[in-house]
């Protein structure tokens, strides 16, 4: 074999090389930030949704639910739980800022990573299931 040869097969490996590490990025990136890992419905008393952030504004807000967790091993710390989310709809954010205080079931995607202009939450409310007088 030349030197031809030989530089013509390495930068074949080479090209492969890069296209395999671009695919495992893109491939990466989708299931970090876009596949939805779980869906579901959580209920609580609505805390607050607020309209804020520095360069991304995204709609924030706090459900708190019934009920108490333990926040050390040994079970001398009981606080409420607490669901932190992210409204992606603007609609869907203004009924919600209209209903604090309020019991609400708020329908939500989980993905495993946030997106600045998404929210600051992994977990996005999509839909308001149910409002509680």
């Amino acid at each position: 074999m030349d030197t031809s040869q030989i530089r013509r097969k390495a930068k074949r490996i080479w090209n492969i090389f890069l296209i395999v590490l671009v695919l495992v990025l893109i491939g990466f990136i989708y299931t970090r930030y876009f596949f939805v890992v779980g869906t579901g419905v959580k209920s609580g008393q609505l805390n607050y949704v607020v309209y804020k952030g520095y360069l991304f504004k995204t709609y924030e807000g706090k459900l708190i639910q019934a009920g108490f967790k333990s926040s050390t091993v040994t079970g001398t710390v009981v606080q409420s739980n607490e669901f932190m989310f992210s409204v992606g709809n603007k609609e869907i954010a203004e009924q919600l800022m209209l209903k604090g205080g309020k019991d609400v079931d708020l329908h939500y995607k989980e993905y495993m990573g946030a997106l600045p202009w998404r929210g600051y939450s992994r977990y996005v409310v999509d839909s308001i299931v149910d409002i509680k007088n």
